[in-house]
């Protein structure tokens, strides 16, 4: 039979409009495969890394095993060698030496590896009504109500009064205790289901339940709270008055799990960024003798607004790249000029059980590839860098090249909301950015989704992106 003839309409439909397609459809089965394979490390790091500080030590193991050295001040290094810069053990730099001189330009990937989570409050233990509780202070932005009755882990550091650091990580191994918020039985909620979303669970109402079993001594107050504090004596050695030079986060003690009959999906804590995180680790990771200078940057405070000396509002990026450029004999101005950054963070899904915050012609969709995001921000394009058009241009046409799946997307609809990202404080560097990360569904919510496919693609666009002649 003879094959049908196109018609001139759909000839012209298949040249000039769009033909965005799944991934699912478009990826052979081999790279699918390669896609699953790519997310089992994935979820071995997220699961293990629920913090900015545990992040970028895993960030630090990694690096040194594939031959990369911390940086040494001042040295001058050659084509290939391997080095990384840790700031104050929640934010690293991780730097390959390119063949072309650094007044060129270097190009970065950044992402961010703090989350929204539970941090406890300088003066955090208390008793009442012979329970014990932790005080906490909400980090970033979260929907209050989705933190009581979840089991919840504690992770992070207190210095002691003579100096010595501890390190705590309990509740996610098998044996360790977990710590819950508790909530109201819907019986008597009555009047707590009379508040409005956002206060049906309060700020100071997010007190984490640790104990219920007194000191055995009569004529003693706070008995709950004394026995409480003898154990983490016996553990740590550390007394109250410790917790004020503490840094301790509460965080959802789930573990990565694939979603879904197919597996195609995964749901965890924290995906918000280090979805992006780790493919822009592993890219830096991978790649040998780049023609430029290639730097992937783990950022902290990005939830908070990226400020802080760990956060990408403060110089230690423009500091490490102006230092290393004079090293060298460059101009920094010119050397950060000159630079190109892929801004590795998330933008939202769209979700078809809420489909009126989106404005889906425009919204990113799961299994669509890495989402190319040109603007952030709220409303009037409020706190954005907005890349320009011919740096799009380029990297759409980067991607097209190398077979990179990927889409376009905004954070909802023009009056919606909105968020930023770390990329403005990289455009106001005088470096070209655009935003490029992984779709997420419920989005800061204390258990996330994205798609493996999506986590694959973000991978092979920092890949190309550094490799780029």
């Amino acid at each position: 039979m003879a094959k049908e003839e196109k018609s001139e309409g759909k000839k012209l439909k298949e040249k000039l409009l769009a033909k965005k397609k799944n991934s699912g459809l478009t990826m052979t089965e081999a790279e699918i495969k390669k896609a699953d394979k790519f997310c089992e490390g994935y979820k071995k790091f997220v699961t293990n890394a629920k913090t900015e500080r545990e992040a970028a030590a895993e960030a630090v193991k990694e690096a040194e095993k594939n031959g990369f050295e911390e940086y040494v001040h001042g040295k001058k290094y050659k084509p290939g060698d391997k080095f990384y810069y840790l700031n104050r053990k929640k934010a690293i730099i991780l730097c390959v030496m390119g063949k072309k001189p650094l007044s060129e330009g270097v190009r970065i990937a950044v992402a961010h590896i703090d989350s929204p989570r539970l941090d406890l409050k300088q003066n955090p233990l208390y008793e009442s009504d012979e329970l014990a509780l932790f005080k906490t202070h909400y980090y970033g932005g979260i929907k209050k109500y989705q933190w009581p009755t979840i089991p919840l882990s504690l992770h992070g550091v207190i210095v002691r009064a003579d100096g010595a650091e501890i390190t705590v990580n309990i509740g996610e191994d098998e044996g360790d205790p977990v710590f819950c918020i508790t909530d109201l039985l819907p019986h008597l909620a009555q009047e707590q289901m009379k508040r409005s979303a956002p206060a049906i669970v309060k700020g100071e109402e997010l007190n984490i339940l640790i104990g219920s079993r007194p000191f055995r001594e009569d004529d003693l107050s706070d008995k709950v709270k004394l026995n409480i504090m003898k154990i983490l004596n016996d553990k740590y050695g550390i007394i109250e008055d410790d917790f004020i030079s503490a840094e301790l986060e509460a965080v959802p003690c789930f573990n990565a799990r694939d979603i879904g009959f197919d597996r195609s999906m995964i749901g965890s804590y924290g995906q918000d960024d280090r979805v992006c995180s780790y493919p822009a680790l592993e890219a830096v990771l991978k790649v040998k003798n780049p023609e430029k200078t290639i730097m992937t940057v783990l950022t902290d405070k990005e939830e908070t607004g990226s400020d802080g000396n760990t956060g990408l509002n403060s110089s230690y990026l423009p500091y490490f790249i102006s230092t290393l450029a004079k090293t060298h004999g460059f101009d920094e101005i010119q050397v950060i000029s000159n630079s190109e950054c892929l801004s590795a963070d998330v933008n939202a899904a769209f979700d078809p059980t809420f489909p009126d915050v989106t404005e889906s012609r425009n919204a990113a969709h799961l299994n669509y590839g890495v989402c190319v995001t040109k603007f952030t921000g709220s409303r009037g394009k409020s706190g954005t860098s907005d890349a320009s058009a011919e740096f799009v241009g380029r990297i759409r046409r980067l991607f097209d090249k190398e077979g990179v799946v990927w889409q376009t997307g905004e954070l909802g609809k023009v009056d919606a909301g909105g968020g930023g990202t770390v990329a403005q404080f990289v455009a106001n560097l005088n470096i070209d950015v655009i935003d490029v990360g992984v779709p997420v569904l419920s989005m800061h919510a204390p258990f996330e989704v994205t798609a493996k496919n999506d986590i694959y693609n973000c991978y092979k666009a920092f890949v190309v992106f550094f490799e780029d002649k």
